[in-house]
């Protein structure tokens, strides 16, 4: 399968949270290929919690660009703490592929023995595990459900031209930011995606 290059994506992240907090506002950034915003989707999850993929799937489901969006990108698979997206449901759930993106191979010794600390620790191990393998693109790394490798190859290739981010997650994490610092005349992202 080929891409046109304004392939409509949508790309979430979470804001920055505080140890206390209860709940976390997630960001999804709806793309058209690399180059262009088109809208944004929020929604708040629990910190910690198992809620991340029902509530992507149904902020997906009820928005307006439903129709139009053939892609979904995650800053990783692990949201507001171990609010850990289940990539496979996720995506047969839209029926659209899911590339979760991020910058650093994780260190899985160290995060799965960081995940024992919050409960339903297997459930969230499976749901690691059922996320697959982790591949490389350029000097990224992304796991992926309902689409290839080549695919995923194409859709880099396509939306990370203004950093080695794809747009669409370098975007959403700049809205989610902006949400999350705090200064005295209002809120501003900090950059750094």
């Amino acid at each position: 399968m080929s891409f046109k290059k304004e392939v409509r994506i949508i790309a979430w992240d979470d804001c920055a949270f505080s140890f206390n907090a209860k709940s976390v506002r997630i960001v999804g950034a709806v793309f058209r290929g690399g180059e262009f915003l088109d809208g944004v989707l929020s929604a708040k999850i629990k910190k910690d919690g198992t809620d991340i993929t029902e509530k992507i799937i149904n902020s997906i489901k009820k928005s307006r660009h439903h129709d139009q969006l053939s892609i979904i990108m995650l800053n990783g698979i692990t949201f507001a703490g171990f609010n850990i997206a289940d990539i496979k449901k996720l995506s047969k759930a839209t029926r659209m592929p899911v590339i979760a993106v991020m910058r650093n191979k994780p260190d899985m010794k160290k995060f799965m023995s960081a995940m024992r600390r919050v409960d339903n620790y297997s459930k969230r191990t499976k749901l690691v595990k059922s996320a697959g393998r982790i591949y490389t693109h350029k000097n990224i790394f992304f796991q992926k459900s309902g689409i290839t490798t080549e695919e995923c190859d194409e859709i880099l290739k396509k939306t990370c031209v203004r950093s080695k981010i794809p747009e669409p997650i370098r975007v959403a994490h700049l809205i989610a930011s902006g949400l999350s610092r705090k200064h005295e005349n209002g809120y501003e992202s900090r950059g750094g995606a």
